[in-house]
């Protein structure tokens, strides 16, 4: 099977990694692909914003099979349009896509389900949204309805922080995104990433993770991307991961296709785990990054053969089985990052990989024999272990050889995993 994956992030390399691996895959086509990436499949400078030209390709190459990494590509309809032209794909319509794609939406929906997740209002108008929040006070959270490239969320302790993040975003700092609020109660508890692959009948539980949003150590700094993260997150037991499915994953994908527009693809639930149980704190409807980087790395079974399977909606339980191993990955950033940063510095020491450890790159690109940095978050350094704290020291030993001065990261991947098993 000829395979394109359309992407350029740690994400889509560990995708490929993944992928690459199976015994079904002819050849493997990555758009546009990274540093990394260039080493596992044929990177395409095609526009992915060019439905027609991805179309093209994809006949031309006799692709049996496309998977769609990032948000934007899927709010913006790519999968509808190859689909329509008998290109099978894995990810969902633009309109199953609005779980992300519009976070009013995704809590009208929940609300209309009995599905547990924080009280909220939606807001068009700024002196309305203000009035709501000095009616509510603070803590609270303030969202832009649409796709913000994770910026669009502020977790407000003030008033006069949850009133500034109106002015953004009503504003017009987000664009079209920012157009509506959505302002929500703040919850208290722990975060956890829980994923599932639907081919919009069967939904199957596809990983936890937890990652570490902040820049510093000790959670300290601005919201990122995400700085690391580890699989299976340890608050995620059996039980949670059963109440999770009954409150809140089967009866959204239930609703979506109560409404003719069945969810296919994965699914990544962004709970808060409180003391009367899992609430939603957002959807996804893509693999997380860091997270996708953790879960390749733990999965046992073809990952292709699990993306096909979905794709022609005959997805089986029976797929997806996982190492009991965990893992952990950290991320290396440009310094600077979130925030302004400079590009074009070189990277040395990266060195192979094996089945125990991988560095996924993420923004690099080749100069030549250089290998340089491209963007904000550059490198995961990923590894697995019987539990969290070898694979930690696995990685972090893997990170010491890598020569890069522009760079930074966090010291403390996966202390909360790590103190839990300590006391056991």
């Amino acid at each position: 099977m000829n395979v394109l994956i359309i992407g350029s992030g740690g994400r889509e390399h560990a995708l490929c990694w993944a992928v690459h691996k199976s015994p079904l895959l002819t050849k493997l086509y990555c758009a546009p692909g990274n540093g990394g990436i260039v080493d596992l499949a044929e990177c395409l400078a095609i526009d992915t914003g060019d439905h027609q030209a991805v179309i093209n390709f994809c006949k031309h190459a006799e692709i049996g099979l496309v998977v769609i990494g990032p948000e934007d590509p899927l709010a913006a309809g790519l999968g509808d349009d190859l689909r329509a032209s008998g290109v099978p794909v894995f990810g969902p319509s633009a309109a199953a896509a609005r779980l992300e794609s519009s976070k009013g939406f995704m809590k009208d929906l929940c609300v209309a389900n009995n599905i547990p997740t924080a009280g909220y209002a939606r807001f068009r108008d700024p002196a309305a949204a203000a009035a709501h929040i000095r009616t509510r006070g603070a803590p609270i959270v303030v969202k832009a309805d649409g796709l913000a490239a994770g910026k669009g969320v502020t977790v407000a302790m003030t008033e006069d922080e949850a009133l500034a993040a109106v002015v953004d975003c009503l504003g017009g700092r987000f664009g079209q995104a920012g157009a509506e609020v959505v302002i929500e109660e703040f919850l208290e508890g722990e975060e956890a990433s829980f994923f599932v692959i639907s081919d919009g009948k069967t939904v199957v539980p596809f990983g936890t993770a937890q990652d570490h949003k902040r820049a510093f150590d000790n959670d300290r700094g601005p919201n990122t991307g995400g700085m690391g993260a580890y699989s299976p997150a340890p608050i995620m037991t059996d039980a949670m991961v059963a109440r999770a499915m009954d409150e809140i994953i089967t009866p959204t994908i239930n609703a979506m296709a109560a409404v003719s527009t069945p969810f296919q693809g994965v699914l990544y639930a962004g709970l808060m785990i409180t003391d009367t149980g899992p609430k939603l704190i957002e959807y996804n409807v893509r693999f997380g990054d860091p997270e996708c980087q953790v879960l390749m790395m733990r999965l046992e079974s073809d990952m292709l053969e699990i993306l096909a399977a979905t794709s022609a909606g005959r997805l089986d339980p029976a797929l997806v089985s996982w190492k009991d191993d965990a893992a952990l990955t950290i991320v290396l950033a440009t310094q600077g990052y979130p925030g302004a940063y400079e590009t074009g510095s070189q990277i040395a020491g990266i060195g192979g990989d094996d089945d125990t450890g991988m560095i996924f790159h993420a923004g690099t690109r080749r100069d030549g024999d250089r290998l340089v940095a491209s963007g904000g978050r550059v490198l995961n350094v990923t590894a697995r272990g019987k539990t969290v704290r070898e694979a930690k020291d696995k990685a972090y030993a893997r990170l010491a050889n890598v020569d890069w001065p522009e760079g930074f990261y966090r010291n403390d991947i996966g202390w909360r995993a790590i103190a839990r098993e300590e006391e056991i």
